[in-house]
């Protein structure tokens, strides 16, 4: 009855505990996400420099340190620290807040080391101590006192850790930790005390004797306390004060005395609260009272104070006293701890979720500029492309027409020329030297040296008639398609084109053997007023040998043109020979007409033209004969190759300028893939950097969504 109070303000911190540690849980997922966005955007170096490297490790560096405050986090509880002389009850105190005998305490019983006290979810209780964690069970006070004995090593600075089942004790569910410390008179070691147990307590409970005054030792330790934590919180619990009752008449003079010499302790040596709260600090109980109150009515007996005795005169205003001191302590531990032990955090919390958003602030500026450097260059790139299309189309057309003329101009240079060459036969073939004879096989040599130096010079003046001129128009047709290709190319495509090739050489392949493979000399000797070459002045000798050969042969060439003339001589033949008979007429008729002194005359002129014609026929005659001969076949038959050759060197000219041309167009070809790749990949580098954007945004706002949960926090628990 006199115990039923609210739930425990204690559980305000377990909340507060819980809310933070989800939302640090959440602020370690985001800052892992986070710290691999910023990684992934740093190390993707096509993107450029959209984040450094110092940005990836000061995500990294959050990271470390959320890992490491959730760890504090989870470990963190309220922690309150005993201290008092030896024998003033500091473990019946802690007894009696758990409800049970958890601690050794009472006559014989004197805690020498640290105890701390925490709640274990497990069903049974056990304790460890610095030297080893192998937990040794406890199920009893009893035992847990002989454990303590059993252990030689402990001493006044040693810490053992009791887990004593939440189940059994409500109290240490939520999170508090009890710390039973030695006498403050036991030891010198007050230093490494502080510095090794006491520098994370969130309140200091100073258990006095109300038979006695606060002590210089007492006093001492608090000071050093005070010196290593700003405002320690402190609370003063005069214990005994059952022992009152014998003398009523004192109580109020008696109390008056603690309370100031406590208050002025608090206030004016220690200035850690106000003249005005120290006295809220200060209770006046008797915790074996209470502690066997309670678990008389946990066992369902009455309530005495007293094992087996009657309620103690006062018992209810010290058992009151208690309770306030209970829901005061825990009242302002919650508070505290929750503020002590979270708020650093909140604040640390806080100056990462800042420090994010400068990273994601300036990845998302980083790459909207690396973005519009990108759309900028892309359009570049789509103008550069639409220009080379265009330009190379123009530059196509120009070309063709370019090399159309020049071909064009080289078949008319060359027809020229070898119009000239023919006509120079002659000459040409008065250079040839070289023995002559009649037979068959050293006139076969003849005519193949003279048709071999026929073609050399031929071939030579055609080169230096056309092939100067020539290779210079192509030499500069080259240039000018080199010139006005180059621009429309990379730079690493610019460092490739080399200059005009000069191993082109124009040939002229006149096949002169060839054609004058039908060439059949005639050097026999013919009188020049003979009838054959009478007739061979009068229509040709290719018609005379037709008119002189048989009539079959006549048949099989009756597709000339000059068909008439040869008839006529023909007949003039035929008759000739029919009618010699009228020769002899005729004959007659002259000698009787012109007297047979002229017609011997002329006889005898006759006779002597044609011996002098005999014998001046030799074989530089014979020679002359077959040049003339063969400068007149030669020329018919180069008079009819004359487009063949022009046009032959004419395409030779084509194909050179159109693979030079053709090369050309593959590196502008080559360019454009270039451009086009190059549009391609700043197409995908922009979508990058649009996500990045995108993402870097998100980021942001998850930032900023943290940071109003832990500004909810802070106005709910911290404020």
């Amino acid at each position: 009855m006199m115990d039923a109070v609210d739930p425990s303000p204690l559980r305000h911190f377990v909340v507060a505990k819980r809310s933070i540690t989800s939302i640090f849980d959440q602020l370690l997922d985001f800052v892992k996400d986070g710290s691999a966005f910023v990684d992934e955007a740093w190390r993707g170096e096509e993107l450029g420099q959209v984040a450094v490297e110092e940005q990836s490790l000061e995500m990294q560096s959050c990271e470390t340190k959320l890992w490491t405050i959730r760890d504090v986090l989870l470990r963190r509880h309220m922690k309150v620290a005993f201290f008092g002389r030896t024998s003033n009850g500091k473990s019946t105190v802690i007894n009696a807040m758990l409800r049970d005998r958890v601690l050794p305490s009472g006559i014989g019983h004197t805690t020498n080391c640290f105890l701390r006290v925490e709640g274990t979810d497990g069903d049974e209780a056990y304790l460890t101590t610095e030297a080893s964690n192998e937990r040794k069970s406890v199920k009893t006070v009893n035992q847990l006192a002989h454990a303590l004995h059993m252990v030689p090593t402990l001493d006044s600075g040693s810490l053992v850790k009791v887990f004593w089942p939440k189940t059994r004790c409500a109290l240490l569910r939520d999170d508090l930790v009890l710390m039973d410390s030695p006498g403050t008179d036991v030891t010198l070691e007050l230093d490494s005390w502080i510095d090794k147990f006491c520098l994370d307590a969130d309140v200091f409970v100073l258990v006095g004797n109300s038979e006695s005054t606060l002590m210089n030792t007492e006093k001492l330790f608090f000071h050093k306390v005070s010196e290593r934590i700003s405002k320690p919180n402190i609370f003063i619990l005069h214990n005994r004060w059952d022992a009152s009752v014998s003398e009523p008449e004192y109580v109020d003079e008696v109390r008056k005395q603690h309370l100031d010499r406590c208050v002025s302790f608090l206030a004016e040596e220690l200035k850690v609260v106000s003249l005005d709260e120290a006295p809220g600090r200060i209770f006046f109980i008797s915790a074996k009272e209470v502690l066997s109150s309670r678990m008389q009515r946990a066992q369902g007996m009455p309530e005495t104070g007293e094992p087996g005795g009657a309620l103690a005169e006062g018992f209810h205003e010290r058992l009151r006293e208690f309770q306030m001191f209970e829901r005061t302590f825990e009242e302002f531990i919650s508070q505290s701890a929750v503020k002590t032990k979270f708020e650093q955090h909140t604040v640390r919390a806080w100056q990462i979720t800042e420090a994010i958003k400068a990273v994601m602030d300036a990845i998302n500026i980083a790459s909207a500029d690396r973005k519009i450097f990108c759309l900028e260059e892309r359009e570049d790139q789509r103008d550069r492309l639409e220009f080379v299309r265009g330009q190379i189309n123009r530059l196509t057309d120009s070309v063709r027409e370019r090399i159309k003329t020049l071909t064009e101009d080289v078949a008319a240079k060359v027809a020229t020329a070898l119009l000239d060459q023919i006509r120079s036969l002659p000459v040409l073939v008065e250079e040839f030297r070289a023995d002559f004879n009649p037979t068959q096989e050293t006139l076969e040599l003849y005519k193949t040296k003279l048709m071999q130096h026929m073609e050399e010079r031929m071939v030579g003046g055609l080169s230096h008639r056309c092939s100067v001129s020539i290779h210079r128009d192509i030499r500069a047709a080259q240039a000018h398609m080199i010139d006005s290709v180059r621009p429309l190319l990379s730079t690493s495509l610019q460092e490739q084109v080399s200059p005009p090739s000069t191993s082109f050489e124009l040939t002229y392949d006149l096949g002169l053997t060839a054609l004058c493979a039908d060439f059949h000399e005639n050097i026999e000797f013919q009188f020049s007023l003979g009838w054959t070459s009478l007739v061979t002045r009068f229509i040709g000798a290719a018609n005379a040998k037709r008119a002189l050969s048989g009539p079959e042969r006549r048949l099989q060439d009756s597709s000339f043109k000059d068909e008439m003339v040869v008839s006529i001589a023909t007949g003039l033949v035929s008759v000739t020979s029919r009618a010699s008979m009228s020769v002899l007429v005729i004959g007659g008729v002259v000698w009787r007409s012109v007297g047979w002194r002229v017609i011997a005359l002329s006889l005898s002129l006759y006779g002597l033209l044609y011996l002098y014609e005999k014998l001046t026929w030799t074989n530089a005659s014979r020679e002359r004969a077959l040049k003339k001969q063969f400068v007149e076949h030669a020329a018919q038959r180069l008079r009819a190759i004359i487009p063949v050759s022009s046009s032959a060197c004419s395409q030779q000219v084509y194909k050179e300028l159109a693979s030079t041309f053709s090369r050309l167009t593959q590196r502008v070809d080559l360019s454009e893939a270039e451009l086009e790749g190059n549009i391609r990949q700043l197409s995908f580098r922009i979508q990058r950097l649009e996500n990045i954007q995108r993402r870097s945004k998100a980021f942001r706002n998850r930032a900023t969504e943290l940071e109003t949960q832990l500004e909810a926090f802070s106005v709910q628990y911290l404020q």
